[in-house]
């Protein structure tokens, strides 16, 4: 009696990695971080143009050479703005703002989920920025005053475009938006998830980040 033999597929390693670069394109663009959706979006046109020049299919090489381009365009400005002063405004809103309200309001799902503990009173005495990039929000900073010249960060909130940014450091940064109100000491909030400060020149303290402030020119 003969036994029948099975031939099992072979691997085309090539066309695997054909399909892995264009699912890396199509996750790139489910992406709601700007910088993150660019940078999956280059590697998956690298990860094709060597796909395609393998089978030769140099259309699709021209394509996504020029993607690649597009996509190192926009890299690069955003790397290259990320800290700018001139592409990064803060506005500062009354805490009865009615814009201020309703980006509190559209993300406030957002905001609980990174700062759990904060709860909005726009009757309270608190100081409230926008920093904008253009006409479009990236962030949100809300404090009040404590004690001992202590400026007590309730909200530090970031859009998620722009999750891979610090666009709160705008309003640190201009330690003059604390001083000229006496403050001497800036504290993150209480509870934040994912805090950044340490990038910021804050330090710890505790279970927070603090900002010792420069002293006012006499």
């Amino acid at each position: 009696m003969t036994s029948a033999t099975t031939s099992l597929p072979r691997v085309n390693w090539l066309e695997l990695v054909g399909w892995a670069g264009s699912a890396l394109l199509v996750w790139s663009l489910l992406q709601t971080r700007i910088l993150r959706l660019r940078a999956l979006n280059l590697v998956g046109c690298l990860i094709l143009i060597g796909y395609n020049a393998a089978v030769q299919v140099w259309p699709m090489v021209g394509l996504n050479v020029v993607l690649a381009v597009i996509n190192v365009w926009y890299l690069r400005k955003l790397l290259g703005t990320r800290h700018d002063e001139q592409t990064y405004q803060v506005v500062e809103v009354g805490t009865g703002d009615a814009f201020l309200a309703h980006t509190l309001r559209v993300h406030a799902a957002d905001i609980a989920r990174f700062n759990p503990d904060f709860r909005w009173d726009p009757a309270g005495d608190r100081s409230a920025f926008l920093v904008v990039r253009a006409d479009e929000v990236v962030g949100v900073v809300v404090s009040h005053a404590e004690a001992g010249g202590i400026a007590q960060i309730d909200l530090d909130y970031v859009t998620p475009p722009f999750r891979d940014f610090t666009p709160g450091e705008f309003v640190y940064r201009r330690s003059r938006l604390f001083t000229d109100r006496g403050f001497r000491r800036v504290v993150s909030p209480p509870g934040m998830v994912a805090p950044y400060y340490h990038r910021l020149g804050f330090r710890p303290e505790g279970d927070a980040y603090v900002l010792d402030l420069p002293a006012p020119p006499s």
